[in-house]
C-alpha cells in the first residue's frame, strides 16, 4: 500500500487578513501514484476529480485522517500559553518595540513553578513566547540586542527559553515555541533580511534546546521602525522547520492545526477536522508532482459548519485540519495587577473544557506569570479548583461493566479504556448504529463522553443519546459531529438502560469509547451553549 507524503503548509499573504479570514495555504508533496491510489486508503488529503460522484467524494472524506503529529497533538487535549515579556512591566498587551531591554527584571522567576502548577491541572504541554510583536527575545540570541541579555535579569546570563524546557523535561510536557513574524523592533524588518534574520532565530530555538514539540505562529503584520510591512517567506520558513524539528506540529498560521476562529474557549458544536482546500487541484498536482506545490483551501475557517457534506460536494480537494481553541484565563494575555480579581474560576474554565477539549479541539489556555516571573497565586488557586472539577467529574464512568449489545465488530473495545480500539458496523454500507448499554444497576449521571477513532477517520454527522424509563426510550441529549472526543451535558437522568442511535455517517461508523459521568457541579447545568 503506498503512503502519502505528509504535507508542509505555508501562508504566502502572511498577513493578519489572512489569519482573520481564515484562508491558509497548504503545501504538499506527493507524486502521481498517490493520485491514481484507490479511495480505500487512510491518507491526509484527497484531491475530488472532476468526474467524482457525491458518494466519492463522502468516500474520500470518511478516509482522510491525521498525521501522527496532528494525532499526538489533538490527544494532548489541555495546552497552555506563557505569555511573559517587556509588556509584562509595561502593563501593555502590546508594546511599541522601543521598550528599554533594563525593564525586563523579574526578582524571583521559576519556570518550574510554572510548569508544575500547568502539570498539576492536566496540561499536557506548554508554549513560550519567545518573541512577541515588540521584538523582545526571551533568550540569549545572537541576532538582535534587544533580547534578555541586556537586560539586568540575571545579570544579562538568563534565558528564559532554556528554564522552560529543562523545566518541562524535569515534569515530562511537551514544550512549544511562539516566534511573532511581526516584529516592531528590527531596523530590518520589511525588507528580505528580516525572513533571513527569522530564520536565523528560528534556528536557534530549533538546535539549542532539544526537541521541541511545536512551533505557534500567528498572521499578525503591522510596520516596523522603518514603516514598512514584511512579505513573510512562510515557505522557506516552514521548510526549515521540518527540516530542523519533523515532528513538531506548526499551528497555526500553517500545515497542522487551524484557529478555531475566536479567542472565547468555545468552539462549534458542529466541528469536522476534515475541510474543504478548494485549489487543490489535480492538474497542478500532477504537473508539479516532484516539487513543492502551494495550495490554499478557499473559504472563511470561521464558519460556523466547516466540513458538512454541503460544504465538502463541491470542493477540489479535503484535508485533515484540525482546531485549536484559545483563551486567556485573565481577560487580557500579559499580566496585569488590574486583573488579580478577574481570574476565569474554575466553573467558567469547566464550562470552556466542556466546550472545546468537548467539541473536537484541543485547548489552548493562556497563563500569563506576573513580573515576579511566578504563576500569580488567583490564577494558581483557579487551576487548582478546575483540575478538581475535571476529576471528581471523570473519576467514575457508570457504563463501565455494562453489557453491550450492538450489531458490529469489537463491541468490547467501547468499555476497555483504549482509545486505539474501536467498535463499528460490519460493512462501509452500514451507516447507522444502535449501541444499548445494560448498566450495573440503576445509574445517576448528566454527562456523555463519546469517541471517534480518527485515525480511521471522522465519520458521525449526527446521533441521540436515550435512556429507558417507564416502558420507553426517552431522548437525554443529541449531537452532530463526535470527532476525537465530545462532551454533553443534559440533565441529570436515572436509568439501568441506554442507548446511543448513530443516525448518519460517511461510511461505517467508529466508536472507540464511552462513557457516562455525574458532573461535579451538583445541583447546576452547565448549559453546553453557554458563551462568554
Amino acid at each position: 500500500m503506498l503512503r502519502i507524503q505528509y504535507p508542509y503548509s505555508t501562508c504566502l499573504c502572511g498577513g493578519m487578513k489572512c489569519l482573520v479570514a481564515g484562508m491558509l495555504c497548504i503545501l504538499l508533496v506527493t507524486s502521481p501514484q498517490v493520485l491514481a491510489q484507490g479511495t480505500d486508503d487512510k491518507q491526509n488529503f484527497y484531491i475530488i476529480r472532476p468526474n467524482d460522484t457525491e458518494s466519492d467524494i463522502i468516500r474520500k472524506a470518511a478516509n482522510v485522517v491525521p498525521t501522527p503529529r496532528q494525532l499526538r497533538w489533538q490527544q494532548l487535549e489541555l495546552t497552555a500559553f506563557f505569555h511573559i515579556g517587556v509588556n509584562t512591566f509595561t502593563n501593555r498587551e502590546w508594546g511599541t518595540g522601543k521598550e528599554d531591554p533594563k525593564i525586563f527584571n523579574p526578582s524571583q522567576l521559576d519556570a518550574r513553578q510554572w510548569v508544575r502548577v500547568a502539570k498539576e491541572a492536566g496540561i499536557k504541554q506548554v508554549i513560550l513566547t519567545a518573541k512577541h510583536h515588540d521584538g523582545f527575545c526571551l533568550w540569549p540570541t545572537a541576532t538582535t540586542e534587544h533580547s534578555v541579555k541586556n537586560s539586568p535579569w540575571k545579570n544579562g546570563q538568563g534565558d528564559v527559553m532554556r528554564e522552560v524546557v529543562e523545566a518541562c523535561q524535569e515534569y515530562g510536557l511537551g514544550v512549544g515555541v511562539y516566534l511573532s513574524p511581526w516584529d516592531m523592533n528590527s531596523p530590518v524588518y520589511g525588507t528580505d533580511a528580516y525572513n533571513d534574520l527569522f530564520v536565523a532565530q528560528l534556528t536557534e530555538l530549533l538546535t539549542n534546546y532539544g526537541q521541541i514539540d511545536e512551533v505557534w505562529f500567528d498572521g499578525a503584520n503591522g510596520e516596523g521602525p522603518n514603516g514598512k510591512k514584511q512579505v513573510y517567506d512562510f515557505d522557506r520558513w516552514y521548510r526549515h522547520i521540518r527540516k530542523l524539528q519533523p515532528t513538531a506540529t506548526i499551528a497555526i498560521m500553517g500545515p497542522d492545526v487551524r484557529w478555531v476562529g475566536t479567542e472565547t474557549g468555545y468552539g462549534r458544536e458542529t466541528e469536522w477536522s476534515v475541510v474543504p482546500a478548494d485549489n487543490l487541484e489535480q492538474e497542478a498536482v500532477a504537473a508539479n508532482s516532484q516539487q513543492a506545490v502551494a495550495f490554499k483551501p478557499q473559504g472563511d475557517m470561521r464558519g460556523e459548519v466547516l466540513g458538512s457534506r454541503e460544504k465538502i460536494r463541491n470542493a477540489k480537494g479535503l484535508v485533515w485540519y484540525p482546531a485549536e481553541t484559545d483563551v486567556s484565563i485573565r481577560p487580557g494575555w500579559f499580566y496585569h495587577p488590574g486583573e488579580d480579581d478577574k481570574v476565569k474560576s474554575p466553573e467558567k474554565l469547566l464550562d470552556i473544557y466542556y466546550s472545546s477539549v468537548g467539541r473536537n479541539g484541543v485547548l489552548l489556555l493562556n497563563i500569563p506569570p506576573d513580573t515576579r516571573g511566578l504563576i500569580h497565586e488567583s490564577d494558581v488557586k483557579a487551576l487548582q479548583g478546575w483540575a478538581k472539577l475535571r476529576q471528581d467529574t471523570f473519576a467514575r464512568n457508570f457504563a463501565n461493566g455494562a453489557k453491550v449489545k450492538a450489531a458490529g465488530r469489537n463491541k468490547h473495545a467501547l468499555l476497555d479504556g483504549k482509545y486505539d480500539t474501536h467498535f463499528t458496523t460490519k460493512s462501509a454500507k452500514d451507516t447507522t448504529a444502535i449501541i444499548e448499554l445494560r448498566l450495573k444497576g440503576e445509574q445517576t449521571f448528566d454527562v456523555l463522553m463519546l469517541q471517534e477513532n480518527i485515525s480511521v477517520g471522522q465519520r458521525i454527522e449526527k446521533f441521540t443519546f436515550e435512556y429507558w424509563k417507564e416502558g420507553q426510550w426517552q431522548k437525554a441529549t443529541e449531537g452532530t459531529t463526535v470527532g476525537y472526543k465530545r462532551l454533553l451535558r443534559f440533565e441529570p437522568v436515572t436509568a439501568s438502560k441506554v442507548r446511543l442511535r448513530i443516525a448518519s455517517s460517511r461510511l461505517n461508523p467508529t466508536i472507540s469509547e464511552i462513557g457516562l459521568y455525574k458532573n461535579a457541579l451538583s445541583g447546576a447545568n452547565y448549559s453546553a451553549n453557554k458563551q462568554e
